[in-house]
C-alpha cells in the first residue's frame, strides 16, 4: 500500500486510490531511468491505462532535463541515482526550467537524505520501487492534481528529518519570519496536515479557488517550491503540534 500524502500532509494520510483522474486529455508522463528492462516494464504496466500517456523516456539526469524541456511532460518519473547526472540534481533543474511539471522519485534508495534533499529538490513524490506498478499509476494521478505522496515506509524517516530539521535550528539565531495573513497561517496549517485543497475549502468556509490563491501566495512569500516544503516549514516554525 502507498501512502498518500494529500497537500504534503504529515499528520492526517490517506491511501492511494482516493485520487481523482484528471478529466480530458490523458497525462502525459516521461519515465526516467538508467535500466532499460525497468523502463520497459513501467512503460507495459502503464501503457494499461487509459489516462496516462507514455511520451518519452531517458537513461539518466542529463537525458531528462532535455527531454522533459523538449516533450514538456506533466509527469516525471524519475530514478534517484543514475550516471551523468542524479535524479535529484535532475529535478533541481527540471523544476528551474519547465516549473509546471510534476515531478516523482521512483527508487530503491530507503535512505533519509535521499528522501529530504528530493523534497528540498521540489519533489512531487517519493516512491519505492517496490510498490505494484497500479499504485504507481495512482501517484501519477494523485500529484497531477496537486497531491504529493510518500511510500509508507519513508513516511516515519520524513518525520524524523523534520525533528533533526527543528533541532538544527532551534540554536540558530531568530531570522525575520516572512508576514503571512492570519488566513494564509490558517490554511498553511491545513495544507501541513494533509487535507486536500476542497476539504480546506469546507473548512474555512471559503471557494476551492480561493484556497489554491492562498497555497500560491503562500509559497511566494515563503520562496518554497512545493506543498510538502511549506509542510516542512510549518513543522520547522512548530506552527502544529505532533505527537512526541
Amino acid at each position: 500500500m502507498m501512502t498518500l500524502v494529500t497537500t504534503n500532509g504529515l499528520s492526517s494520510m490517506t491511501e492511494a486510490g482516493t485520487a481523482v483522474p484528471r478529466s480530458g486529455e490523458a497525462i502525459r508522463v516521461l519515465v526516467v531511468d538508467d535500466h532499460v528492462l525497468y523502463r520497459r516494464g513501467l512503460e507495459l504496466v502503464l501503457g494499461q491505462e487509459a489516462d496516462i500517456d507514455i511520451v518519452g523516456e531517458a537513461g539518466d539526469g542529463h537525458e531528462a532535463i532535455r527531454r522533459t524541456e523538449e516533450l514538456l511532460p506533466d509527469v516525471v518519473l524519475m530514478d534517484v541515482r543514475m550516471p551523468r547526472r542524479s535524479g535529484i540534481e535532475a529535478c533541481t533543474a527540471i523544476k528551474e526550467l519547465v516549473p509546471s511539471t510534476k515531478i516523482v522519485m521512483l527508487t530503491i534508495s530507503d535512505e533519509e537524505s535521499d528522501l529530504y534533499e528530493a523534497v528540498r529538490a521540489g519533489a512531487n513524490g517519493y516512491l519505492l520501487k517496490d510498490v505494484p506498478g497500479e499504485q504507481i499509476a495512482d501517484g501519477i494521478r494523485a500529484v497531477s492534481t496537486g497531491q504529493s505522496l510518500i511510500s509508507p515506509s519513508m513516511a516515519s524517516k520524513l518525520l524524523s528529518e523534520f525533528a533533526l530539521m527543528i533541532k538544527r535550528h532551534e540554536e540558530r539565531p531568530a531570522m525575520p519570519v516572512p508576514r503571512l495573513t492570519e488566513r494564509e497561517l490558517e490554511v498553511l496549517k491545513l495544507v501541513a496536515r494533509g487535507m486536500a485543497n476542497r476539504d480546506i475549502a469546507k473548512a474555512l468556509f471559503i471557494s476551492e479557488n480561493t484556497v489554491k490563491n492562498h497555497v500560491r501566495n503562500i509559497l511566494e512569500k515563503l520562496q518554497l517550491h512545493s506543498r510538502m516544503e511549506a509542510a516542512m516549514y510549518a513543522v520547522r516554525e512548530k506552527l502544529l503540534d505532533l505527537p512526541e
